[in-house]
């Protein structure tokens, strides 16, 4: 699908402070088409003709919907372009409230330019069914009205506002949550059942219309004895188009101003209010768990520091060399499942990028168990993203292939390994890796087999099968060992 910047790229010759504008507008024109309770539609001239596009629709979240169908890539009818042109031209409102624009008479239209710094670069079309003889509510009158102060700031130029925060946490306010209109002195005018339900949950119970929204914000976050953002005063007065959050013992409350301008003048404000306390519960909650699982892999990193460190003083005890050397690979061993868990203390996740882990493991097992001769690494291809339980596993059967390449094919003569990473999806759609580790050493012992062989190739040779793959080992050409095995791997998601 076409996105909107494709269309303005492909249909105008609008510059990029132009286009970001127009961003602006759509990225924040849901309110506008909640409060109209209307469709809105954003078109632009197309060629010399007099031609006119669509590049954006939107449907409103609060009432019916006008256009069932996608709508956007289409061209003006004759009748809709004239409106539009004049719009353009005229940097007006046009207002067809008889049908004549859209053919249906129970369907009233107007067009609005969207102006910046006195120059119309595009119209917007709102579109709405008609109340017919039933009697709106003050709701729907008030934000009717805010639609049209919104409507009238978009053909000046004072919407949208480039100082507005583009982002942040969930939480968002939605006309559907609650909203609260201030007068120019910032005393509440309006305020929206939603929006009573989330002031009594910060704890106000009085009436608030008439009173100082500033002074009834503050007043419950002082009793709370809660840290105050620093954009507050602005938020609650309504003097400047952004959002802070409001904290009490008994809620969190998500605030959004938008001041509101008549030509130019400040016409009170719109605030959009939220209640969080739910969402936020659950995001402490994820923290709490997260850092909890966090400390878990931090201290077992520990203890499996301290265990090889305990093995380390034992072997230095030991006097037989084979007991000695057997311990020195418990500690390797020990130490390369710890420093999994040291990257996943880090984390947020139970997944880790498991290259930095391979690289790691793969310089240490090659400088502890270098002797005279020098031995050279590289490795080609990205294992990726991993979860706990395969970066463990294949942690371990790499820097037991590895150690014993150094120790068995390198060990008289040095060299280098060379380690290449493979990872693809099967036709089930599960993800597998294929690894292979060569080197140019002396190569496998006459009459190698895996299961005969000594406690490092059968903890591989099991680890594999837990992977539910398969390893295979043979000669190099012209002279050292390749080995290669396929590990299927688990979702990263569950």
């Amino acid at each position: 699908m076409t996105t909107l910047a494709e269309h303005l790229h492909n249909l105008t010759r609008l510059d990029d402070v132009d286009v970001e504008w127009l961003h602006l507008l759509v990225g924040d024109w849901q309110l506008i088409a909640d409060l109209s309770f209307s469709d809105l539609v954003l078109w632009v001239p197309d060629g010399p003709d007099g031609e006119w596009k669509t590049v954006a629709h939107v449907r409103p979240n609060t009432g019916p919907m006008v256009f069932y169908e996608d709508i956007v890539g289409r061209t003006s009818s004759h009748t809709r372009r004239r409106h539009l042109s004049e719009a353009l031209r005229t940097h007006k409102i046009v207002a067809d409230r008889g049908g004549s624009m859209s053919g249906d008479p129970e369907v009233r239209e107007e067009a609005i330019p969207v102006v910046r710094r006195g120059r119309a670069i595009a119209v917007l079309t709102r579109h709405w069914h008609r109340v017919g003889s039933r009697t709106p509510s003050r709701l729907e009158l008030t934000y009717r009205g805010l639609a049209e102060s919104l409507a009238r700031m978009i053909a000046a130029g004072d919407f949208p506002s480039t100082s507005a925060p583009t982002g942040m946490r969930r939480g968002a306010p939605r006309v559907g949550d609650g909203v609260v209109v201030l007068e120019t002195e910032g005393h509440v005018r309006y305020a929206s059942p939603n929006a009573i339900s989330a002031l009594h949950r910060l704890g106000h119970h009085e009436e608030v219309v008439g009173q100082s929204f500033a002074k009834v914000v503050t007043d419950l976050v002082s009793e709370a004895g809660e840290q105050v953002d620093e954009s507050l005063a602005l938020v609650v007065t309504g003097r400047a188009p952004w959002r802070t959050e409001v904290s009490t013992r008994s809620a969190s409350v998500s605030m959004r101003a938008i001041p509101l301008l008549d030509k130019g003048v400040r016409a009170g404000a719109l605030l959009l209010v939220r209640d969080v306390s739910e969402l936020r519960r659950r995001e402490q909650e994820l923290m709490t768990k997260d850092a909890t699982i966090r400390e878990i892999h931090h201290r077992v990193k520990n203890n499996l520091q301290t265990v090889a460190a305990l093995l380390r003083l034992q072997a230095r005890r030991v006097p037989d060399p084979t007991a000695k050397a057997a311990l020195d690979e418990a500690v390797r061993r020990v130490g390369t499942i710890a420093l999994v868990h040291e990257t996943l203390s880090q984390g947020f996740d139970e997944t880790v990028e498991f290259d930095e882990i391979a690289v790691a493991g793969l310089r240490a097992v090659v400088e502890v168990a270098t002797t005279a001769h020098p031995v050279t690494h590289t490795l080609t291809g990205t294992f990726g993203r991993l979860r706990a339980e395969d970066a463990t596993a294949l942690s371990m059967i790499i820097s037991e292939l590895v150690q014993n390449a150094v120790e068995h094919g390198l060990a008289e003569r040095g060299g280098s390994i060379d380690i290449v990473v493979d990872r693809s999806t099967a036709p089930a759609g599960q993800e597998e890796l294929l690894v292979t580790i060569t080197d140019d050493g002396t190569g496998l012992p006459q009459g190698f087999r895996p299961m005969l062989a000594g406690l490092g190739t059968r903890i591989v040779t099991s680890l594999v099968q837990d992977l539910q793959g398969r390893i295979r080992w043979e000669n190099a050409s012209p002279h050292g060992t390749r080995v290669e095995f396929l590990a299927k791997l688990r979702p990263l998601s569950r």
